[in-house]
């Protein structure tokens, strides 16, 4: 079973890759879905019985899902640019405050759960990016993201009705 699954990845890999690209246009992202797709397939291997379809059909809807999250992504970063900029009621001393309070928690972060979260939240490195500059595995860089977002969430609980009002509105 291993040797079939790792023939298939030789096999397929780059015909994938080169498929994944054309859809999403980015490097990184291409390759992030066909490893995903791999994943599903290892996951899945005792289910499916054709690899090649099942590999061909998770990367288009990968890629479909990349495409769509990244135009959500942008509208909200749009949203929220030209809500910040233009709204001249925002009080700049709550929005001081509340800044601060993400910051003193972000500073709080574990070291490695505080570079993967700058690594993806301030500069936009993509978990595979993340997982190759620290040399450390993807599955890493998920559970240090999930574990940096749930202290947040734990600290910053009473900010979630004023983040909301201070820079959407």
């Amino acid at each position: 079973m291993e040797e079939d699954f790792k023939k298939t990845f030789g096999d397929y890999f780059d015909k994938l890759y080169r498929y994944a690209f054309t859809i999403v246009q980015d490097n990184g992202e291409a390759k992030d879905i066909v490893q995903s797709a791999f994943v599903k397939l290892w996951e899945k291997r005792h289910e499916v019985e054709s690899a090649k379809a099942y590999l061909y059909t998770s990367v288009y809807h990968f890629s479909l899902n990349a495409i769509r999250n990244r135009k959500v992504r942008e509208g909200h970063h749009q949203r929220l640019a030209s809500s910040v900029s233009t709204d001249s009621s925002v009080d700049t001393a709550e929005v001081k405050e509340v800044r601060h309070r993400i910051n003193q928690v972000i500073g709080k972060l574990p070291p490695k759960c505080k570079e993967v979260f700058y690594s993806s939240r301030f500069e936009g490195k993509k978990y595979a990016e993340i997982a190759e500059a620290m040399d450390i595995s993807i599955k890493t860089v998920e559970a240090q993201m999930g574990k940096a977002l749930k202290i947040l969430r734990e600290n910053l609980a009473d900010l979630i009705v004023v983040i909301p009002c201070c820079f959407l509105y």
